[in-house]
């Protein structure tokens, strides 16, 4: 599973204090707190004014990259600030996100197509200029057209990982039975494809989340998930993604399970 660290994000509160602080001390311990969790990527989001979105990324860019090697996902709402603020990274990352909205494919994909950027990757959303499209079959043709588009520019399907959307459990109407629709047709029609998720989102505003949280992502990874943007110092999370790997047998013998339980990913806290 690739898991994209989402604790670097300026819209947590103690993290947008520390950007605001410039509390660099802050920011690095939380990003050797999800490279020890098992991070693939780390998030980077600042969540202010995009008049100072560029300098503020690049401080928190420079902060990561000064205590890990593993790759950023710069993350904006704005095209313009992606194209700007990937610039500082030292090494191919995640552009998070494009979607079918306005011209944003049109600012990143082409971007992507450099061939000095042939490592970088992409986060799709399956929502164009009307919003989120509230069914399956018409997120599939947000994906469609997407799909068309990095055809176009010669981007290949393993360097783009769809965004379903996953929404309030509690608002929606049929919610899960559209993502596990969304996801498992994805990976059918393309497998080298990434599907991801904001885990999180689907349990706003329901007592105990986690629970909720657990539940979603061994059904979403049952559909065909393969990355996920979570907590990775959550332990109990951490530990069920081995598991339903191991069980879907996409850990031959275990031994990703057995490694990241050794490494003290999950399980108990070895003292």
């Amino acid at each position: 599973m690739i898991i994209i660290g989402e604790k670097i994000n300026g819209s947590i509160p103690a993290v947008g204090e520390a950007i605001a602080k410039r509390d660099a001390a802050f920011i690095q311990n939380r990003v050797k707190a999800q490279e020890a969790g098992g991070a693939t990527f780390i998030d980077c989001c600042a969540s202010v004014p995009e008049a100072q979105e560029v300098e503020t990324l690049k401080w928190m860019i420079d902060c990561i990259q000064e205590v890990t090697d593993l790759p950023i996902s710069v993350d904006s709402p704005s095209a313009d600030v992606l194209v700007q603020a990937y610039k500082f990274c030292k090494r191919p990352g995640l552009f998070n996100s494009v979607s079918g909205e306005g011209d944003k494919i049109d600012k990143i994909f082409p971007v992507m197509a450099r061939p000095e950027n042939k490592g970088w990757q992409a986060i799709a959303l399956l929502s164009d200029d009307t919003g989120i499209p509230k069914s399956a079959a018409d997120r599939l043709k947000v994906f469609d057209k997407i799909m068309a588009k990095a055809e176009e520019y010669g981007i290949a399907h393993n360097r783009i990982h769809i965004d379903p959307l996953v929404e309030m459990l509690c608002t929606s109407e049929n919610g899960i039975e559209t993502n596990v629709e969304v996801i498992s047709t994805v990976r059918k029609r393309c497998p080298d494809i990434h599907i991801t998720a904001a885990v999180s989102n689907i349990s706003f505003n329901l007592p105990v989340r986690k629970m909720i949280n657990l539940g979603f992502t061994v059904l979403a990874m049952n559909a065909g998930l393969d990355s996920a943007i979570l907590d990775p110092t959550n332990r109990d999370m951490m530990g069920l993604i081995y598991a339903t790997e191991a069980l879907l047998g996409l850990d031959d013998y275990c031994m990703e399970y057995i490694s990241a339980y050794r490494e003290g990913r999950f399980g108990p806290v070895k003292q």
